[in-house]
């Protein structure tokens, strides 16, 4: 696979899977296997962040008044 001018002045960065160095052809993963590893904590929802609902909130304070 030749290399394209988009892929040639990237720098080979850390796995965030497993911090072995990325290669050009899964970038920004080392492997197929790490791509795939990502993809399913995508799907299994592993990616969330907290949130607190305010909505109860706004409500309580507008009956108290």
């Amino acid at each position: 696979m030749a290399k394209s001018p988009k892929n040639a002045d990237r720098r080979m960065r850390p796995c965030p899977i497993c911090s072995k160095l990325s290669t050009p052809e899964h970038y920004p993963f080392c492997s197929d296997r790490c791509a795939k590893v990502d993809l399913n904590r995508w799907f299994s929802e592993g990616y969330t962040i907290p949130v607190v609902e305010t909505d109860d909130l706004e409500d309580r304070e507008d009956r108290e008044d």
